[in-house]
């Protein structure tokens, strides 16, 4: 694995970039919404110019505070260029795309059962990229934290997963859940420069490699409406999803690597359910507290430190 590059300086915030379970739990609370958001502004903004306005948003954003450190770690992110842009197109431009795509197809609650297979590709991708392989441990917490997921989003009935209709949406979701565990591997590649660096850099090659997408999808079908609620999505897709999240999991996944990162997906479903518990009036059932119990305790199994691990 890459050495990880100096501490930042100093800063109030400074202990924060050392806590891996903490960043790691803060990344799903930002994903959180993103495939209710992502949803919702299916229907507003096509796929690519969503994907692209998120990135190049955030990309503009991040810049100002990225700017000193792109210019010193320049040198580096030369001299590793093609594993940069494989990144960057990996997880910014293709996965991103693809997965407001699968959205306009397919239900929320269909793409967070999905989502949930997220480490079972970071670990395929991390066995063909890195050479490691999921302990007995981190494959028996996934297992176990799938199942948490499973008791959260069918309401403790497990035997409506013989009812869900799988539909091309759903395909188009898997795929980029593939592209993202790709991602997640490739990370591990990144040179040891500084995490804002890291992040413009993908944020702005990201965008960038969807302009000529862009440019067909606008030729194709109507640009998005200036509404009030379509600024609100893409402020909160272009701010929590993307910069809060990607930070704190890159970080994350610097400090204990892909496979015990991966496992955290599984709490984006708690998290959701918790706000429609605190924010919507949705009473809390036994199903929660069961499901929520599965899928920390599986957390906790897989994403922990032992001696056969990576």
């Amino acid at each position: 694995m890459t050495p990880l590059p100096p501490p930042a300086p100093h800063h109030r915030f400074a202990w924060l970039s050392d806590q891996p379970y903490l960043l790691l739990s803060l990344t799903s609370l930002f994903w959180a919404g993103n495939a209710i958001v992502g949803r919702a502004a299916a229907g507003h903004f096509p796929p690519v110019t969503l994907s692209f306005l998120r990135w190049a948003v955030a990309f503009l954003l991040v810049l100002p505070f990225a700017w000193p450190h792109l210019k010193r770690d320049w040198h580096e992110i030369r001299r590793r260029l093609g594993v940069m842009i494989a990144i960057s197109v990996a997880g910014i431009s293709t996965f991103n795309t693809l997965q407001y795509t699968a959205l306009e197809y397919t239900t929320a609650l269909n793409a967070l059962l999905l989502q949930s297979t997220a480490p079972l590709f970071v670990a395929i991708w991390s066995l063909i990229v890195l050479g490691i392989r999921l302990t007995l441990a981190q494959a028996l917490g996934v297992l176990v934290s799938m199942l948490g997921v499973a008791v959260i989003l069918l309401h403790g009935d497990l035997g409506q997963l013989a009812h869900i209709d799988l539909n091309r949406g759903d395909l188009i979701f898997i795929t980029a859940m593939a592209i993202f565990g790709l991602y997640s591997a490739l990370s591990q590649k990144r040179p040891a420069i500084h995490g804002l660096s890291f992040l413009a850099f993908t944020f702005g090659c990201g965008a960038l490699g969807l302009v000529p997408l862009l440019i067909v999808e606008l030729m194709l079908r109507p640009p998005p409406e200036l509404t009030l609620g379509n600024f609100a999505s893409l402020g909160y897709v272009a701010v929590f999803p993307s910069i809060l999240a990607y930070l704190c999991y890159n970080r994350g996944i610097q400090l204990i690597g892909a496979n015990r990162a991966a496992p955290f997906f599984h709490l984006i479903p708690v998290f959701g359910s918790a706000m429609a518990i605190g924010f919507l009036g949705e009473r809390p059932q036994l199903y929660h507290a069961f499901g929520y119990a599965l899928v920390l305790a599986g957390v906790y199994v897989a994403a922990r430190k032992q001696k056969a691990a990576e």
